[in-house]
């Protein structure tokens, strides 16, 4: 049996039937299911019956060579866009040991995978890391930032970043303040692998590159806005966030419409609201942080001591209630974290409205205690933007309080 038959595999009380695919060692069977999951099986302990042959194609595709290089060619007549892995799904493939997805492939790669890329733009192809998201660290966004910010010194007319979508919010918040941009930065990923047939690794990518050849000079999340393939959502990366474990169209700009959108099979770029042009400003990094911030989620019942493990931290942020409280017993805790020198934001556990401590006895006290308003700031944007204002504002409860990248909007209202 050769990998693409189609087999059944009995072990023990259990039988798979599915397609064979290439195996890296020789303990294991790997095989795909109907369903489109993948299933590694000790040889040892398996049954094999084939039942068709060659009933699948394994290797190959348009994009590639003989010997698997890629063929897409230089033309001058095509912007160049930069292609940045970072790993996550959509730069991962099938772990022939085990049948499930691990993040293995560089940027040249995604090219092979995706070859609807080819005759779109000229590509540079260029790996930061090579991890599944939740594994992202600042650091590693500082390291993102200056290879942006040298892809675009080097020429790119625009930058397509490869991530995991677990933490994208945060990756794309953070090069949103570390970085004034004049051409576009595109974030894009995929919550299903490729080797699944409902996998949207190569309309998130498509788009991703026609986002990047925009004139919207800013950084952007490229996701599904439909559980359908017919338009990507272009999101703000400050008010963007991962709405749903698996669903296609996990991604949602929060308080509004995403900012534009592009139309799959058109290649139409639709925006809604206004941006910043290409050009506009000219390129400016600021990559220094102060990784000393902590996010906590303010729960009823919650004990004040559970504030002592950031004492000594030089921020907090904290999600609060409506419009931004916590239990009258925490206050006191509150403030002697401000007086020995932690800056305390308070934002919304809620997904929509801004924080106002203003309105009742407890928000007054908030204040007084020397907590700072962060707006309707996303809790994860604020928590990045309050690590970049701690190294690179004077005032940081003024930074808190201004949109610096579009993560806080002039007024909450409602949209349809």
């Amino acid at each position: 049996m050769n990998p693409g038959d189609r087999v059944r595999v009995d072990r023990a009380d259990r039988t798979y039937e599915g397609v064979l695919l290439p195996s890296s060692t020789d303990d294991h069977l790997v095989v795909k299911l109907e369903g489109g999951y993948n299933v590694g099986i000790d040889r040892a302990e398996a049954d094999v019956e084939l039942l068709a042959e060659d009933v699948y194609e394994i290797d190959g595709t348009d994009a590639t060579g003989d010997d698997g290089a890629s063929e897409i060619e230089f033309d001058d007549d095509l912007p160049t866009i930069s292609l940045i892995s970072t790993g996550g799904t959509i730069a991962s493939t099938v772990d022939y040991r085990t049948g499930a997805v691990t993040a293995q492939f560089d940027a040249e790669d995604v090219l092979r995978a995706v070859p609807d890329l080819a005759g779109r733009a000229n590509y540079r192809g260029r790996v930061v890391a090579n991890i599944l998201s939740e594994n992202m660290e600042p650091p590693l966004w500082q390291d993102l930032a200056d290879a942006v910010a040298e892809e675009i010194e080097a020429g790119a007319d625009g930058v397509v970043v490869m991530h995991g979508t677990d933490t994208m919010q945060y990756s794309a918040s953070a090069l949103s303040f570390m970085l004034e941009t004049p051409v576009p930065i595109v974030f894009t990923g995929s919550q299903r692998s490729a080797d699944r047939p409902s996998s949207d690794n190569v309309m998130n990518a498509v788009s991703a590159v026609e986002a990047a050849k925009s004139d919207c000079a800013e950084v952007l999340v490229c996701m599904h806005a439909t559980e359908s393939d017919d338009v990507c959502a272009l999101h703000r990366g400050t008010r963007v966030r991962k709405n749903h474990t698996s669903r296609r169209n996990a991604f949602e700009t929060v308080g509004a419409e995403p900012l534009g959108e592009v139309e799959y099979e058109t290649e139409e770029l639709t925006f809604r609201r206004d941006y910043q042009q290409r050009g506009a400003v000219d390129l400016e990094r600021a990559t220094a942080l102060e990784d000393d911030v902590e996010l906590l989620k303010f729960t009823p019942g919650m004990d004040p001591a559970f504030l002592d493990v950031v004492e000594g931290s030089e921020g907090l942020i904290i999600e609060g209630t409506g419009l931004g409280h916590v239990h009258t017993d925490l206050i006191p805790r509150i403030e002697e974290l401000i007086d020995d020198g932690t800056t305390v934001v308070m934002t919304s556990q809620c997904l929509e409205g801004r924080v106002c401590d203003r309105v009742y006895d407890t928000g007054r006290d908030l204040l007084e205690a020397g907590v700072v308003e962060a707006g309707d700031t996303l809790p994860g944007t604020a928590k990045v933007k309050l690590m970049w204002a701690l190294e690179h504002s004077v005032d940081v409860e003024e930074a808190m309080g201004t949109s610096l990248a579009g993560e806080i909007q002039q007024r909450s209202v409602p949209w349809e």
